[in-house]
């Protein structure tokens, strides 16, 4: 390892992506990258707050990009002040529970694992401490993603590159949270005191909430997506604990790695796929009009009764060859 290049990757806050190379062509880096547990308690929607468990303080946990070959060389910190026993399972990793044996840390200890990122692919990462811990971490936020891209970038079915303008991370989040006989969400002074009441609420499959990236309406109003007409945008669509059903509206899925592995030449013009339960998938859709798109699961019911969605606002001039209302709204003639 003393031979390779080492680069430090700073993570940054979902829905976006750090910074990065689209294609790669040197020798494999170790690509250095730190998390830091936090635990904490977060308002999911108006009146109903939960005890978080959290990477980097987001829900979900930051996206990490490198290249197929490199070596993700991750320091892992609990900080003293937690209550919880943590790990991290990387789902692009091979052996040792996908690290989750290997990262086991309790409060006040940080402990570094390095694994070599052999497969392409958009991946869920997770906390997996153990047991019933482990659906309680996921469903209290502890998951995330990375993306390993081909060293020669995206391609198409034909096998010519493709080049994403702007790129963007989802994860999509259900939640479980207790209430009281009213109907009103409980709330409690630490994770330990909710967790019988978290573990019965999750038994009944059926969650209070589902949400775009940790809260409800996270990515919409001040937090929604932006695009220019003409740009071919990324998306990368995670769920660490159920399925889902992308679809954006007024647009297709050009582009569709439905499964997450980039080896597999991409799915053309789909109009909704499928993201498996605890997995990530890609999309590339090319922005042709101007205006509002609203990005969502095609469970109707959890994009609108949950609100489970996003909004991408994009720029540009108006195609009426693509569209054109011929005749407004007016008395029936």
């Amino acid at each position: 390892m003393s031979g390779l290049e080492r680069v430090t990757q700073e993570l940054v806050a979902p829905p976006f992506l750090p910074e990065h190379e689209q294609t790669y062509s040197g020798e494999p880096r170790v690509v250095e990258v730190k998390m830091v547990v936090e635990e904490k308690e977060i308002e999911v929607s108006p009146g109903a707050f939960m005890w978080a468990f959290t990477f980097n303080g987001t829900v979900p946990g930051p996206i990490i990009v490198v290249h197929e070959g490199d070596y993700v060389e991750m320091t892992l910190s609990n900080p003293s002040d937690n209550g919880l026993l943590h790990n991290i399972d990387f789902h692009a990793s091979v052996g040792a529970l996908g690290g989750g044996s290997l990262t086991q840390v309790g409060p006040g200890q940080e402990v570094v694992l390095r694994f070599r990122a052999v497969k392409p692919g958009v991946f869920v990462y997770h906390c997996a401490p153990g047991g019933t811990m482990v659906p309680w971490h996921v469903t209290h936020g502890m998951n995330g993603a990375i993306m390993v891209l081909p060293r020669d970038g995206l391609k198409d079915p034909a096998g010519n590159p493709l080049r994403y303008d702007r790129a963007y991370y989802i994860g999509e989040q259900d939640y479980y949270l207790p209430r009281n006989s009213d109907g009103t969400f409980k709330r409690y002074e630490n994770a330990a005191v909710s967790a019988l009441d978290d573990l019965e609420a999750m038994k009944t499959l059926a969650p209070t909430h589902i949400v775009f990236n940790g809260v409800t309406g996270a990515l919409q109003g001040d937090g929604q997506l932006t695009a220019n007409v003409g740009e071919n945008v990324l998306i990368v669509h995670s769920q660490a604990n159920r399925q889902s059903y992308p679809h954006l509206i007024g647009g297709h899925g050009d582009y569709v790695w439905e499964r997450g592995g980039f080896n597999d030449p991409p799915e053309l013009d789909l109009e909704t796929w499928v993201i498996a339960a605890g997995s990530a998938g890609a999309s590339i859709h090319t922005i042709r009009q101007p205006g509002t798109y609203v990005y969502l699961s095609h469970n109707l019911i959890e994009a609108f009764a949950y609100d489970a969605k996003a909004i991408l606002v994009a720029e540009g001039e108006w195609n009426n060859d693509l569209m054109e209302q011929v005749k407004p709204p007016g008395p029936i003639q």
